[in-house]
């Protein structure tokens, strides 16, 4: 490596390292090097691969100075040519073992990245539904993209750095001193000239590449919610496009500045250590030279420190940002185990049960619950929080009980924030209740596979979620092995057949993020086609009809209809007139059940039930 190659190199380490944490503690650094432990195999050949490398990159000079001395000597021309090709074979080998440190190397830190996602990635996946609602998705994202690649850094970079850097100083010191001590410790001299000024103006990028990172997390949030369809409608409808357009501008003006003013402070930096490269050669030369003229020195020898003056500086500038560099690589792996470490509070139990074949029926016993406060499900950091919410823990579902035979249906209805889509959540086993039990076919829901639960519940939310894929990928996410003439069928009967039928590509057609280009019906009776698909034995529907117009509540209305029929349901509705056949309503306040009945019964009690139908319908008592 060049000077300039060791300035630029230095500069760049300490300012994507500083600040970073220089103390960690024991398990910190057991956990990391456990994750290289199943490629302890490929880590030995990569360190004696650089170890070779490292050996031939100091031998080059070595032989430079032995053709110089057998120039000088009149030596024959067959050893001059005998050394050259020795040249050329060591910079062959050189390069073919680079190339070869370079595969090893970046196969450890890809090998790491992809534990280390799919560690962090299964361990989110088992998070409660708390600690997503808590969350933020850029922030967790970040954890599995920037943190995940610093931690790559430690065996994809320093890793080989440290191996190789080590045996290329230790063996250019030995050469050296045994050449000329006295240019050597000279030379060694001017280090700190070099290295004082790159922790300096690596502390100040720093401070400017922390403040363009602001700057540019900024406007990925401003573009990231004003690009989503939402975010534009709201603009569209109550924003200022010229402020939003201003703003942006700012910012997006002061990472340019930012980025020139780095610019010319590396340029300012790498000139100046040039220039300390161009005093050090001189030194060599000039001493160098003077110990060859009086006899004290070959001309040979003052080629070889010359030479190897650079592959001296440069290890020791490399080896000097090391420790820096690996304790930034540590803070990323503690950032990752911060996340592995937050414990699911949703847990299958060993052995769990499988639900018993046939109808199945719904039953909660005096249950009672309240929402997991932040400190058990989330981090501050996750949150961009200082500290976590201190609040929950309040008490929200007091002594719910009530039972759904198998293939009836009951609705759940109060003011809102009653408990109803609590009750829902808990029956989803979503949230785990605090005491007292939810109960399927007689088994408790905390005794059942996930697996058991996932295929014998299915819901429907209020807002009818899909991914950014296919309508066919979408679908299928209930029952991957379904076949063509399944989803035809299940189109039918959630009436989508038409509109597949309409679509360019049918289905195959993208429907968009969220699927924002369906309309709310279409949305919502996609996911009522993955209901049908997934051929439940208990319904849950949560609002699943709130935000719909008259024309499509008729037509989603008719597609649940066909999706209960048969099934033990758990029905959530805001439109009381979509739940007056149901077996059972159930009247939700204050996390209690107030009453219970049929709708007739319950209008002739006249109580809040009554109340509520009323004032849905604008009916005055007589």
């Amino acid at each position: 490596m060049s000077m300039e190659g060791a300035a630029f190199s230095s500069l760049w380490r300490l300012s994507m390292a500083d600040g970073a944490r220089t103390s960690f503690s024991r398990e910190t650094i057991r956990r990391t090097l456990a994750f290289a432990a199943p490629y302890k195999g490929k880590l030995l050949v990569f360190v004696l691969v650089s170890v070779v490398s490292a050996t031939l990159a100091v031998a080059t000079p070595v032989l430079a100075g032995q053709v110089v001395d057998a120039i000088v000597a009149k030596a024959s021309v067959s050893t001059v040519v005998w050394l050259a090709v020795v040249i050329a074979l060591v910079a062959v080998a050189d390069a073919a073992l680079s190339m070869v440190t370079r595969w090893l190397s970046s196969g450890l830190g890809e090998d790491v990245i992809l534990d280390l996602r799919t560690a962090v990635f299964n361990h989110v996946q088992k998070m409660p539904i708390a600690f997503f609602t808590r969350t933020r998705t850029g922030a967790l994202v970040s954890r599995l993209n920037n943190d995940v690649i610093g931690a790559q850094r430690a065996f994809a970079g320093t890793l080989s750095g440290v191996v190789s850097n080590v045996v290329a100083l230790i063996l250019a010191l030995i050469v050296m001193l045994n050449t000329s001590w006295q240019v050597t410790v000279l030379a060694l001299l001017m280090l700190p000239v070099f290295l004082l000024p790159a922790r300096r103006m690596g502390s100040r990028l720093a401070a400017l590449r922390r403040e363009a990172a602001n700057h540019n997390s900024a406007m990925s949030t401003q573009m990231t919610e004003r690009f989503s369809a939402p975010g534009a409608t709201l603009v569209k409808l109550f924003g200022r496009p010229e402020d939003e357009e201003r703003e942006f501008r700012l910012r997006a003006q002061r990472v340019r500045d930012i980025g020139v003013r780095s610019a010319v402070l590396q340029w300012v930096f790498v000139t100046a250590l040039t220039l300390v490269s161009a005093l050090a050669l001189a030194l060599v030369y000039g001493l160098g030279g003077f110990y060859a003229i009086t006899g004290q020195l070959a001309a040979g020898d003052v080629v070889v420190l010359a030479l190897l003056l650079t592959r001296l500086y440069a290890p020791l500038t490399a080896l000097a940002n090391a420790r820096v560099e690996i304790a930034s690589a540590l803070v990323s792996f503690e950032r990752v185990f911060e996340v592995l470490d937050l414990d699911p509070l949703i847990k299958e139990k060993p052995g769990a049960r499988t639900v018993p074949p046939g109808p199945v029926s719904v039953e909660f016993k005096d249950v009672h619950f309240a929402y997991p406060s932040a400190e058990k499900v989330s981090l501050a950091s996750l949150e961009e929080v200082a500290v976590l919410d201190t609040r929950g823990g309040e008490e929200v579902l007091h002594g719910i009980s009530f039972r759904v035979e198998p293939g009836q249906t009951v609705a759940l209805v109060g003011s809102s924030g009653a408990g109803k889509s609590t009750i829902a959540q808990l029956l989803a086993r979503l949230y785990d209740v605090d005491s007292g039990a939810v109960e399927l076919a007689g088994i408790d829901v905390r005794d059942l596979s996930f697996e058991a639960l996932r295929t014998t519940i299915g819901m429907v939310t209020q807002d009818g979620h899909l991914f950014h894929e296919t309508i066919r990928s979408n679908l299928l996410l209930a029952r991957p092995e379904a076949t063509e003439d399944q989803i035809r069928e299940v189109l039918r009967r959630a009436r989508l057949e038409a509109l597949v039928a309409s679509l360019p590509d049918g289905l195959d057609t993208m429907v968009g993020e969220r699927g924002y280009r369906l309309s709310g019906g279409e949305r919502q009776r996609m996911t009522i086609a993955r209901l049908l698909l997934a051929q439940p034995r208990v319904v849950i529907l949560d609002e699943a009809t709130a935000a719909l117009d008259s024309t499509n509540e008729a037509a989603v209305q008719a597609a649940l209809t066909e999706a209960l029929a048969g099934r033990t349901a758990v029905v959530i509705a805001h439109r009381l007139s979509t739940i007056r056949s149901a077996d059972q309503i159930l009247v939700v306040e204050g996390g209690r059940i107030v009453e219970r009945g049929t709708h007739a019964a319950l209008l002739a009690r006249d109580g809040r039930y009554a109340e509520l139908y009323r004032t849905q319908f604008q009916v005055q008592p007589a």
